[in-house]
């Protein structure tokens, strides 16, 4: 007697835990394995059917099976006579050799293959996969050079060589779909934002007519074991139709989310954020002012090792250091109560935590001379490897900063969308002579408003004020979020914040292009 398809899945759940219970959480993050849950799955196939044509033959292929948790919803989903054929590919032989078992005389082939070397057979119209998410950094540069060359030959887009596993795999899929067929693809939401994913955007939008992409609620991570914010994004393969437009969901399920928008496909082209939607109006760029038009925004000091160059007062004065090769450098944003840091006498910031970083460009036989307690110091770094490490290694002398003059605004680099106080980020008035680490983001004058900051120094304060007004949203749309929504702001991302709260604050000046920014940086 054939088992039903809810017995099966049992044991396909208690078979996952067995294999995954064998292997480290290291192994299967380097392997990108994590696990669709059932009832995840069960939402994506059940949405599948409502963009397949009714009575259509289902020709089922995922690229990446697994124990098979797509075709187990596959299975409750549609009626088996529905299902014409049902492909899945599986490189790991642990859980491809049980799968098949498993499987076995259900109507399911599992081929144990790496599916990026396969010869493609475009005769499936539903390819649904929660592929590998492996990161660039995993892959050896002859298989990213490889990957590159055959997903640019399935499906005409060359994916950067930062791109993770996950890309090319949606990439090679498209030689697989018949026309007209429907892909559901699980992957992290980060392609959205980061310049990776401009080529997957351009696929999608030139290639392929896009439906629908939703984007989880980042408290609600879908993977207990891999902190990613995940998508489902939905395809077909036809040439997108004229004046399309893409729906965008956020929160809740595919069939009940909490936000809706539907956005011209024209306006996604010029927008390099898509996670703005839906929460976010499409926007008119070059319109409006933003961050960057007052702005030049550098990411802090990234040292090399904070333990060994930044230290306090106590540690220098008890080393008998010389002050004169340190410059103060604010704390980390936990150990910054104050959003205004005033200055001592000397410049240095009235702060409780008091931190020093270790920056000249003296020689070290010029040190040995004139200092030898410093010498000693930097013999301690030498004894530690810190000159072969790769920032260290690329700066002359090894000991040397990079140049990051003292920002007069500073905004934390990490935040939560969830914060007490209402602000994800923090921007940090800055009077003091102190520099930051890469735990901030340094904001210094373009020329256009240091001009108007001669004549009128009270405007700086008035801006900073302003910041921290900023409604959340307007920040948390331009940066990207991770899995338990922590939020992250790059500098590119907060100079595209919309700053016509400046410009009201500057009628005298009119911004209609980017202003030359002050060159204030020579990169060590």
């Amino acid at each position: 007697m054939a088992k039903s398809i809810d017995s099966i899945e049992k044991q396909r759940l208690a078979l996952q835990a067995e294999i995954d219970g064998r292997k480290t959480q290291a192994e299967r993050n380097r392997l990108g394995q994590f696990a669709t849950p059932t009832a995840l799955a069960a939402d994506i196939l059940q949405y599948a059917a409502s963009l397949l044509p009714e009575g259509e033959k289902v020709r089922f292929l995922d690229p990446a099976i697994g124990t098979g948790s797509f075709y187990s919803a596959l299975r409750k989903v549609f009626p088996k006579k529905r299902i014409g054929e049902a492909l899945g590919f599986e490189i790991d032989p642990l859980y491809g050799e049980p799968a098949s078992a498993l499987w076995a005389n259900s109507g399911l082939t599992i081929k144990l293959a790496d599916f990026t070397r396969e010869e493609p057979s475009p005769s499936f119209n539903l390819v649904v996969c929660n592929p590998p998410y492996v990161r660039h950094h995993h892959l050896q540069n002859g298989d990213k050079a490889r990957l590159q060359f055959r997903t640019q030959a399935a499906s005409g887009i060359k994916i950067s060589g930062l791109a993770g596993l996950y890309c090319h795999f949606l990439g090679l899929s498209h030689a697989w779909m018949t026309d007209g067929g429907i892909a559901g693809w699980l992957i992290p939401s980060e392609f959205m934002d980061v310049n990776y994913g401009r080529a997957v955007k351009r696929y999608l939008l030139d290639k392929v007519t896009l439906l629908h992409i939703h984007r989880f609620d980042p408290n609600e991570v879908q993977f207990v074991d891999a902190l990613v914010s995940s998508a489902v994004v939905w395809f077909k393969n036809a040439t997108p139709p004229p004046n399309h437009e893409v729906k965008f969901t956020f929160g809740g399920t595919l069939f009940e989310p909490n936000v809706t928008r539907h956005v011209p496909a024209r306006a996604l082209a010029h927008e390099p954020k898509w996670t703005r939607f839906p929460a976010s109006e499409v926007r008119v760029h070059n319109c409006i002012p933003t961050l960057s038009d007052f702005f030049q925004i550098k990411r802090g000091l990234a040292t090399g090792d904070n333990g060994y160059f930044i230290l306090t007062e106590e540690e220098i004065a008890a080393r008998g250091l010389p002050m004169e090769c340190f410059t103060p450098v604010l704390p980390s944003p936990r150990y910054l109560q104050q959003d205004e840091v005033k200055p001592r006498k000397d410049g240095t910031p009235d702060i409780e935590r008091r931190l020093f970083l270790l920056d000249t460009k003296l020689s070290e036989d010029e040190i040995r001379r004139r200092f030898p307690a410093l010498a000693a110091y930097l013999d301690e770094g030498k004894a530690k490897g810190l000159p072969e490490r790769y920032l260290c290694k690329h700066r002359s002398p090894w000991y040397g900063q990079e140049n990051r003059p003292p920002a007069p605004i500073v905004c934390t680099y990490l935040g939560r969308g969830d914060a007490k106080s209402g602000r994800p980020f923090r921007f940090i008035f800055n009077d003091s002579r102190a520099t930051v680490a890469n735990v901030y983001l340094a904001l210094y004058p373009t020329c256009a408003l240091a001009s108007e900051l001669d004549r009128d120094p009270s405007l700086l304060r008035k801006i900073w004020i302003a910041l921290n007004k900023l409604p959340p949203d307007m920040l948390l749309g331009e940066g990207r979020v991770y899995g338990g929504g922590l939020h992250k702001l790059e500098p590119r991302e907060l100079s595209n914040v919309p700053a016509t709260f400046i410009q009201d604050l500057l009628p005298q000046v009119s911004i209609t292009k980017k202003e030359k920014q002050i060159e204030l940086f020579t990169e060590a």
